[in-house]
């Protein structure tokens, strides 16, 4: 199993607040990557994406994500990484990437005003536009995937720590037939 679990999905799934929790239930570090963002630009998200636009924040994004070298991390990008493909290829050499799926409705109650939720939407674009745009990218990712509907927050914990520690046995059984002298007759 690699190192580090990587959470990915739409604003408001709880990528920060599983992630935490899962860190600490893992003995593993947290690693917020809008904060590192915030911290290397000295700027709010909000402030960067209005000064260099949408395009210009997907490559500051873009790069803090491959930049990331850590072990034994739960680490929690932006929605939007999905877009950065050197990210997420840096991503799944590095971790195994969680998806927190919740579908349109579930999103959609959970931010009811994007713009203050800080969710950045393309001229004339919807949330729902935006949801769809993105489903395929978190699907093509996911590693794990963890259906959030009609869950409260203890469930989907719950339901990361189990799916993790499935994924590890699996890693460590085909480890150990790895291991094994080739017991073909000749």
């Amino acid at each position: 199993m690699k190192k580090n679990l990587i959470f990915i999905g739409m604003p408001a799934v709880g990528k920060s607040t599983v992630g935490i929790v899962v860190a600490k239930r893992l003995g593993m570090n947290f690693i917020d990557v809008d904060l590192l963002i915030q911290e290397q630009e000295h700027k709010l998200l909000r402030e960067i994406i209005a000064e260099v636009g949408q395009e210009g924040f997907l490559k500051i994004e873009n790069q803090v994500n491959a930049s990331i070298q850590t072990e034994n991390s739960v680490i929690s990008p932006g929605g939007s990484v999905v877009y950065c493909r050197e990210a997420m290829e840096h991503y799944k050499k590095i971790g195994t990437i969680v998806y927190l799926k919740a579908s349109y409705p579930t999103i959609k109650k959970r931010i009811r005003n994007p713009k203050k939720r800080g969710v950045v939407l393309k001229e004339g674009q919807s949330l729902k536009d935006l949801y769809y745009e993105r489903v395929p990218y978190f699907e093509k990712y996911a590693d794990i995937t963890i259906c959030e509907d009609g869950c409260r927050i203890e469930d989907t914990i719950g339901n990361v720590l189990r799916a993790v520690k499935k994924r590890k046995k699996k890693a460590d059984y085909r480890k150990k037939l790895d291991k094994r002298p080739d017991r073909t007759l000749k």
